[in-house]
């Protein structure tokens, strides 16, 4: 997980651009990202297919000629590329979506010549990915209200909602409506191995099987709307902050809503976290989760972690900053490892 540097011999730039991410198109932008690039004397390749981009950067990893993979869209974009990439294939997040949580993690701006400054000179360091039944997530995986939320808005995208464009701004009202009905059903975790840490972060006794009604596992400090829920999340401390509510209902949510707001919620009597590797979530009823924002199925979920999966290009701002984390998690971690729960 070293902190490395883009190779210099290797010219090509594949560009996958998502043109139905953001509120409003980003044609003209990934033409001027396009242009300066080949000012710079680079190769590109743009495409608007998943799967041909992907396939082409990793083919040409293999023979040395890739510089980089440019993912131009949203956290929908940055999870689809780090789930077909092949270890190794650099990445670097062009943000042009609803939602940059990701990209905003890393320093990363929408400024043109701030990009192609990166790819000229950029280093690049390995995150930890998520797995969630074996799909990469970048920044979580939720289960509960939130996921069934984000099913309903990709629900509404996909029937044509401003043209499958749009922020959150468009689906409060459907959300607040949603809340009034969602039954809020029980989730079981189970925890293959973990340890639970308080609001003080000493070692305390960890739980195998937690009951809930809200569910995250963070592999990043991000979360949609802003909520700090695992702000102590760190992409390169091979572990995932797992944060469980276990209330239901209108008034506990707004109740978790505003002490997670104010940093408070890790007081509350209902709310556990646990740091871990391997985690099971179930439910008897049908419970839907989202990976990174978007739908991505229904319980039962394993969660797991895949150590320096994802090769990014960041800013050497960014780069230091996260090498500095992850030798202060390094220390944190021998405290955490020395009481885990392994079952």
């Amino acid at each position: 997980m070293e902190q490395d540097r883009l190779p210099v011999d290797s010219r090509l730039v594949v560009v996958l651009h998502n043109p139905v991410a953001g509120r409003r198109p980003s044609d003209r932008r990934i033409e001027q990202l396009v242009n300066a690039l080949r000012e710079k004397g680079f190769s590109l390749h743009v495409s608007t297919n998943l799967s041909q981009a992907t396939d082409l950067a990793n083919r040409e990893f293999e023979k040395g000629n890739l510089r980089c993979l440019v993912g131009a869209g949203g956290d929908g974009t940055a999870s689809e590329l780090a789930n077909r990439v092949q270890p190794g294939v650099p990445v670097c997040f062009f943000p042009t979506g609803t939602s940059n949580l990701v990209a905003s993690y890393l320093g990363m701006k929408k400024r043109i010549p701030f990009v192609v400054s990166l790819i000229e000179t950029g280093a690049t360091v390995c995150l930890d990915a998520g797995l969630a039944n074996g799909r990469i997530f970048l920044a979580m995986v939720s289960c509960g209200f939130d996921a069934a939320a984000v099913e309903m808005a990709h629900r509404k995208r996909v029937a044509g909602h401003r043209q499958g464009r749009g922020g959150f701004s468009g689906f409060i009202i459907p959300i607040c409506r949603l809340i009034n009905t969602y039954p809020f059903p029980e989730m079981t975790v189970e925890v293959s191995d973990g340890y639970e840490g308080g609001s003080s972060g000493e070692p305390s006794s960890s739980q195998r099987t937690i009951k809930g009604r809200w569910v995250f596992a963070f592999n990043l400090p991000k979360y949609g709307w802003g909520l700090p829920i695992a702000p102590q999340a760190n992409g390169m401390d091979g572990l995932l902050d797992l944060c469980v509510y276990g209330g239901g209902g209108f008034w506990r949510g707004l109740w978790y809503t505003v002490t997670t707001q104010v940093g408070i919620h890790e007081r509350v009597c209902d709310f556990v976290r646990i740091w871990g590797t391997r985690f099971r979530v179930t439910s008897n009823e049908p419970v839907p989760y989202q990976i990174d924002g978007d739908p991505a199925g229904y319980l039962p979920l394993d969660i797991g972690l895949a150590p320096g999966r994802v090769r990014i290009v960041v800013p050497e701002r960014t780069a230091e900053m996260l090498q500095k984390q992850r030798r202060q998690s390094e220390a944190v971690s021998r405290v955490k490892n020395g009481s885990l729960v392994c079952a």
